[in-house]
């Protein structure tokens, strides 16, 4: 038995309380992005950005451990390489952004919701990485991009006389 508990809880690189902290910091930080999101009323909200931050901040932290794994830290022929998980985070997260993306009518729809995606796994692997200042710094900005922007792009559009579109049909 005592077998099994060590597979479950092997030694760790990043102390557990760390990794569970950071992990919890990935889906607070990707909830208040998914929040203005799903205010919005956009196919993107609240659940989707908080998965790709949680997704992203695992990948990062099961990236930094298993450069340190018994089995593969001592293995000259295993090369681990931190910068391609962060790729295939990117190129993951950037695939799903992209299916939110419809262009219809001779509108773009849904490109702000693709960015915010985006922007969640960067946010998700700075967690994992530990990167706490620079996830929170990129939280606070997407939080004035998507809020204070979106009131400034809404005001401009109604004083330059041109009528918005109908609710949900566009991405600000």
């Amino acid at each position: 038995m005592d077998i099994v508990f060590a597979d479950m809880f092997p030694e760790s690189r990043i102390h557990y309380p760390v990794i569970f902290a950071r992990l919890i910091g990935a889906i607070v930080l990707g909830g208040i992005i998914g929040f203005e999101r799903e205010a919005q009323n956009h196919a993107a909200g609240l659940r989707t950005h908080i998965l790709v931050s949680l997704a992203a901040a695992l990948f990062g932290i099961i990236s930094i451990e298993s450069v340190h794994m018994p089995g593969f830290a001592n293995d000259q022929q295993v090369r681990i390489d931190p910068l391609r998980v962060i790729e295939a985070v990117t190129a993951g997260v950037a695939f799903l952004a992209a299916g939110m993306i419809v262009f219809s009518r001779g509108r773009v729809k849904g490109l702000t919701t693709g960015a915010g995606m985006w922007l969640s796994g960067a946010i998700g692997l700075a967690m994992g990485f530990g990167y706490w200042p620079v996830a929170f710094f990129a939280t606070a900005a997407a939080v004035c991009v998507l809020f204070a922007l979106g009131k400034m792009e809404q005001r401009l559009e109604r004083n330059s006389g041109k009528q918005p579109p109908p609710e949900g049909d566009t991405d600000s």
